[in-house]
């Protein structure tokens, strides 16, 4: 039996796959220029991720509302596998090749609170970091509110978090240096199979969903060994941000957060030449090229005052967020879990309540509460 016909983009898409292909390849010549032999990598692997997500159609921030509203936790028992296989890679790797890092953060009550906020802000802004730029390269019109005020919040943000990490806290929980690197894989894996479990609650998971956690976990893995740290986004977001707010004419050289000698040079230097920042770069291409070349750009209705109101009250929540917890879905959850680090379990719980709240002010904004 022959297969059904494929249409062709729309006219509208091939223009738009045509700019995104000249961005890819302009970006592609200037990165040899730059000291740092690992962007190309880095590039090309999240210019990978941005197509999985959109092919595979998948996110993080629906999984939350289905859970939260139905019981239903497949999508959220099959997100974890990816920092099932990211760690597996990361754990062994960062322990016995010099030059791979981790993500390791301190519980207290900037976490806490950190990821409390960004749970709302998911809710209201429909999205999560991934998940802003991915639509924002499909399209959204929602996305592109919420992407400029969330790279504000992250500024806001980093001007909190030194304060936030001046109160009492528990410190950081390496399970890698108390347990070692097969000692810490074994209890990350064992914890996240266990809550699986639970959150599957005797049902079947969804197949479709499991094959995209297992190819994005590979990817997350690749983007690993290809750039050193694990993926993370909402820091590049915030550098975003903070190149804005300096342009304007505010200085932020001399504030803690980006008086830290990394966050400086990246503060000093171009965009493209940090992995966060590139990252999030080739997420959006890689998001625009799968969308336009599938003919699934999004050209939907306005988005109205409310939904535009939400949208810029989430992405600003979100950067908040995702400064005072170290990270967001990627780079708190599966970058903290993936690098053994108790901070990664805690933002996971930490984020349901905000989640349960940000659901029930969704209709406040034009948004279904599933």
């Amino acid at each position: 039996m022959r297969g059904a016909a494929v249409a062709p983009p729309a006219r509208a898409s091939l223009g738009v796959l045509a700019l995104g292909v000249a961005a890819v390849i302009g970006i592609t010549a200037m990165l040899p220029a730059l000291p740092d032999p690992a962007l190309p990598g880095v590039f090309i692997v999240a210019l990978l991720l941005g197509a999985a997500f959109v092919r595979l159609d998948f996110g993080f921030a629906g999984g939350f509302r289905a859970l939260l509203e139905g019981g239903d936790g497949r999508a959220v028992a099959a997100s974890f596998v990816i920092p099932a296989i990211a760690a597996a890679v990361i754990l062994p790797v960062a322990a016995l090749a010099p030059g791979h890092g981790r993500f390791v953060a301190p519980i207290g009550l900037p976490l806490l609170l950190g990821a409390f906020v960004f749970g709302i802000g998911m809710q209201i802004a429909n999205g999560c970091g991934s998940g802003v730029l991915v639509a924002a390269g499909q399209g959204s019109r929602r996305m592109w509110v919420a992407l400029p005020f969330f790279c504000l919040g992250g500024v806001i943000g980093s001007l909190l978090l030194p304060m936030g990490l001046a109160l009492p806290g528990f410190g950081t929980v390496d399970l890698l240096a108390l347990l070692g690197p097969w000692g810490a894989l074994l209890v990350v894996e064992a914890v996240l199979a266990l809550g699986a479990l639970a959150l599957l609650r005797g049902a079947r998971p969804e197949a479709a969903r499991l094959r995209a956690g297992v190819l994005i976990g590979v990817l997350v893995a690749l983007l690993f060994l290809v750039s050193g740290m694990p993926w993370g986004i909402t820091t590049g977001l915030a550098l975003w941000g903070a190149k804005v707010v300096q342009a304007l004419g505010f200085e932020l050289s001399a504030t803690a957060f980006w008086m830290e000698p990394w966050a400086a040079e990246a503060l000093r230097g171009p965009l493209l030449a940090v992995h966060s920042s590139l990252a999030d770069i080739g997420l959006l291409l890689g998001a625009l090229l799968a969308a336009a070349a599938g003919g699934g750009l999004r050209h939907g209705a306005p988005l109205g005052r409310r939904g535009a109101v939400g949208a810029a009250l989430g992405g600003l929540l979100m950067g908040i967020g995702t400064r005072l917890s170290f990270g967001c879905n990627v780079g708190a959850f599966i970058g903290g879990v993936g690098s053994a680090s108790l901070h990664g379990f805690v933002w996971f719980l930490a984020v349901l309540p905000g989640c349960w709240i940000g659901i029930r002010l969704r209709p406040l904004f034009g948004l279904p509460r599933r």
